[in-house]
């Protein structure tokens, strides 16, 4: 069995396990989630070290298909190549912080460790499916929870709103990208079609689709795709709704799920569509930096920090856009880099701020101020958090970032390189401004009785997440020599055919 299996299936068990424990014990449901998450994490560890020496099979190592409904060609497929490798690893690891951090949650533990777990199952089952049914259906599995953590457990006079709003939004960026998927599997013969990502890439590479096509369907995957990963203008749910969420749903979903677009494009859009890609790539160059430069400014005047951090991650994943807008290796590579690096540190900093608001009661930047004497620990972590936010050398938001940038600087405009450099000094004032206000200067008497995270376990998630980040950062091979060879193989596919050369064949 793959050990993709075990990692996807040990947090949907322990979800079952949980739904049959007596509410009353608090203390075996948490621990189930725990011990769930944390078997999740070696499992994903042990793949992570093992994947050069694996064997691959059509280019993936650790598959297993087992057909499920033969007669619409849907089955249960699963493997990792570089792309999604890394991005599996950073699934497990914030899964099992945010497990940490939910001893926040004193009301409905049940219900809210089962919806985390299954919210977990879901994410890395998405990542993991190479079947475009799976693909979306473990999606869709993870999302569903979202709404309801936040509608439950949210905080904020305006809960309610954000959660209409990101179910809204969401929805639409769902069913676009179904209706692009399923347009995509139309388009096989009628008597061979199939969701199986490797059998319908196998494909297209002999038979390339129908310009019209591609012309219909690209843009379908582009907008569906991009909603989901807050592409501007369609990003203002993402703040509000994460600011509103308890610290472990915002954990996983800004960290972890946001980036299921993005794999999305990358895994499916690029390498089946590349006259669409290169028609729709200068759109989307442009559109990602309303990311990179409106939503940083937008940071940079809010007063309430997780409405910071909430605008900060909107931005950053433009960097990710503009990666795949530059169509090169060097782009591709940096923007897979960046997915992981900000999924690490946006579970590190709505964690951080989770803890901040349990211990103050707000996270208004104006009413916090000195809280680095409190909390020694916190403090120093929630620092280098904001550094990393800036892109300083030895955390590996650094190496992606730098690698976009000069991917970018080859292939697009220099209008859009020179704005998204000047992003980069947007984002370094509104972070060491966060930094300045809520950690230095005089410490408010109000705050005398806060806590620092004192105890291994209360220390063990904020710890993990940035040793994480710092190991990526000082040795970035472990993720670019994994990424590049299959970067390589959807880049050449991506720009392949030239706009214009596909031959119009219509679906068959």
């Amino acid at each position: 069995m793959s050990p993709l299996t075990y990692i996807l299936g040990w947090p949907l068990l322990a979800a079952l396990v949980v739904l049959v424990i007596p509410r009353n014990y608090r203390f075996v449901i948490r621990s189930v989630a725990l011990l769930a998450t944390l078997a999740s994490l070696l499992v994903a560890v042990k793949m992570f070290c093992q994947f050069d020496a694996a064997p691959a099979v059509d280019g993936y190592r650790f598959g297993q298909i087992i057909p499920w409904v033969a007669s619409l060609g849907i089955s249960y497929h699963v493997g990792v190549d570089g792309i999604n490798v890394g991005l599996i690893l950073m699934g497990a690891i914030v899964a099992f912080a945010a497990a940490c951090v939910s001893r926040e949650i004193k009301t409905f533990e049940k219900e809210f460790y089962l919806l985390l777990l299954v919210m977990t199952g879901g994410i890395l089952g998405a990542f993991a499916s190479l079947d475009l049914f799976c693909f979306y259906f473990f999606h869709e599995l993870a999302l569903v929870p979202t709404f309801i953590m936040i509608g439950v457990w949210g905080r904020g006079e305006r809960k309610n709103y954000a959660t209409f709003q990101i179910t809204i939004y969401l929805s639409i960026g769902a069913l676009l990208a179904l209706v692009g998927l399923i347009a995509l599997y139309l388009q096989m013969p009628a008597g061979s079609r199939t969701f199986d990502i490797v059998e319908i890439t196998r494909y297209f590479n002999g038979h390339p689709m129908a310009l019209a096509s591609q012309q219909f369907i690209f843009p379908l995957l582009l907008f569906g795709f991009g909603i989901l990963v807050s592409l501007w203008p369609f990003h203002t749910w993402a703040p509000l709704g994460y600011g509103s969420a308890p610290a472990a749903t915002a954990m996983l979903h800004a960290g972890v799920l946001k980036k299921f677009g993005l794999y999305g494009l990358i895994r499916i859009a690029l390498p089946l569509m590349p006259a669409g890609a290169q028609q729709w790539m200068h759109v989307l160059a442009l559109l990602c930096l309303g990311n990179i430069l409106y939503c940083g400014w937008v940071a940079m005047r809010q007063k309430d920090l997780n409405l910071l951090i909430g605008n900060s991650s909107v931005a950053h994943m433009g960097f990710c856009f503009l990666g795949l807008a530059s169509l090169s290796l060097l782009g591709v590579t940096g923007c897979v880099v960046v997915m992981i690096a900000h999924g690490l540190l946006a579970a590190l900093t709505f964690g951080l701020s989770g803890w901040l608001r349990e211990q103050t009661g707000t996270l208004e930047i104006e009413k916090l101020g000195g809280l680095l004497r409190r909390m020694p620990f916190i403090g120093a972590v929630l620092i280098m958090a904001m550094m990393a936010g800036c892109g300083l050398p030895g955390f590996a938001n650094f190496v992606g970032e730098l690698a976009v940038m000069f991917g970018a600087w080859k292939s697009l405009s220099p209008f859009v390189v020179v704005a998204a450099w000047g992003a980069l000094v947007v984002g370094a004032i509104y972070m060491l401004r966060a930094v300045r206000n809520v950690l230095h200067g005089p410490l408010d008497p109000v705050w005398a009785e806060t806590r620092d995270a004192t105890s291994l376990w209360r220390k063990l998630p904020f710890a993990l997440l940035l040793v994480a980040l710092l190991v990526f950062g000082f040795f970035p091979r472990l993720l670019t020599d994994k990424i590049n060879p299959s970067a390589e193989i959807i880049v050449e596919a991506a720009t392949a055919t030239p706009v214009g050369k596909i031959a119009a064949r219509p679906a068959q």
